[in-house]
């Protein structure tokens, strides 16, 4: 199975041989590297080959394109699958490679289990929505799908990715074997910025492929959750900024709405009531508490309210706690911090409560 590493970089030249050098100590495999620079002040040095014998080519951008600097690499990448990762990202294994292959063919994306120095997990993403730090995506499907959107910068770009490919009839699957790590650098990481730049970018994404019935609220939670970040990251100039621009070019998005089967699929509702569902029938409870609640919490609620779950604030008088995010490393970070408490703990995604059954050692968590 052949891939190719895509890592778009930016002045960060110690990241980026950081990076190199971990992918050089992987065991040998089919494999190619295509850095892509974009525009840095001084263009970086890379090797021809690591020192595992994976050649390594250098693509230069005249303009700093952000994550669609990955377009470039696509380009010119020879692989089956393309592994994304960022300049301070890395997988720490090869054993996953070989399993690409069996893949289904509406398999567009594999996503990793990325973790952060500290010991927790990336957050970000949803149960088909991927990490752009650690995944492969089916060459293919990228090219079908016309890649990341230029208007984007960074920020929300695999959202929208994720969407199209969702709506192309692809799916998106989460690879447990599949670990990177994301040393995640603060360099150049300005936070105005960045708040600015989330909430126009999210913005996008719900105005162009929301159903007409859940787009204006899905937009007015998505400035509730960034103003209230950005109030703690002390950016609310950036945040302000963003909303301006998002309501300045938001009757410019082309809609593609999904249907409310992918929608459900894209928001992780399907996911959640799925898991929850199956919760249900396998060991009934009648109310639960979430606990650890992050994103996409509402659509978790919505999937215990139509179940008929009372939601209780405490704890102790809840038949079952229900890990309230939908963002796969924040909820396996929760699973972690959560087993061996006693209660009975349900992962509003199969993935995250296979890792809790296998613990407990029984069919029902």
């Amino acid at each position: 199975m052949s891939i190719s590493y895509v890592i778009p970089t930016h002045n960060r030249p110690g990241e980026l041989r950081a990076t190199l050098a971990a992918i050089g100590r992987l065991e040998a495999h089919d494999a190619e590297v295509v850095v892509v620079d974009n525009a840095s002040s001084v263009t970086p040095i890379v090797p021809s080959a690591l020192i595992n014998g994976i050649g390594v080519r250098l693509i230069e951008l005249d303009e700093n394109r952000g994550a669609a600097g990955r377009n470039a690499g696509v380009d010119a990448a020879a692989g089956e699958w393309i592994v994304m990762l960022d300049d301070d990202s890395s997988p720490v294994c090869t054993h996953w490679i070989a399993a690409l292959g069996g893949r289904g063919a509406d398999v567009a994306a594999v996503m990793a289990d990325i973790h952060l120095p500290g010991g927790d997990r990336e957050s970000g993403g949803l149960p088909e929505v991927f990490i752009g730090c650690g995944v492969a995506i089916r060459r293919d499907a990228f090219v079908d799908a016309g890649g990341y959107d230029a208007s984007f910068g960074y920020y929300a770009e695999e959202y929208d990715l994720a969407a199209r490919f969702i709506a192309n009839g692809m799916r998106m699957e989460f690879d447990p074997e599949f670990t990177a790590e994301h040393r995640k650098t603060t360099t150049g990481r300005d936070m105005d910025r960045i708040l600015g730049r989330l909430v126009r970018n999210n913005g996008w994404v719900m105005q162009r492929y929301a159903p007409e019935s859940e787009r204006r609220a899905e937009l007015l939670r998505t400035r509730r959750r960034y103003r209230s970040i950005a109030g703690k990251e002390g950016a609310s100039r950036g945040y302000t900024h963003g909303l301006v621009e998002l309501k300045r070019t938001i009757r410019s998005q082309q809609r593609r709405v999904l249907s409310d089967g992918a929608w459900a699929r894209f928001t992780g509702l399907d996911a959640a009531r799925g898991a929850l569902g199956r919760a249900m029938r396998e060991q009934p409870f009648l109310s639960a508490a979430i606990v650890h609640a992050g994103k996409n919490a509402h659509v978790i609620e919505r999937a215990l309210g139509e179940l008929g779950i009372r939601i209780v604030a405490d704890e102790g008088l809840a038949d079952a706690l229900v890990i309230g995010t939908l963002s796969p490393g924040p909820m396996l970070d929760a699973v972690d911090r959560l087993s061996g408490m006693g209660a009975r703990v349900i992962a509003p995604w199969s993935v995250a409560q296979g890792v809790i059954e296998r613990r407990s050692g029984s069919v029902a968590a």
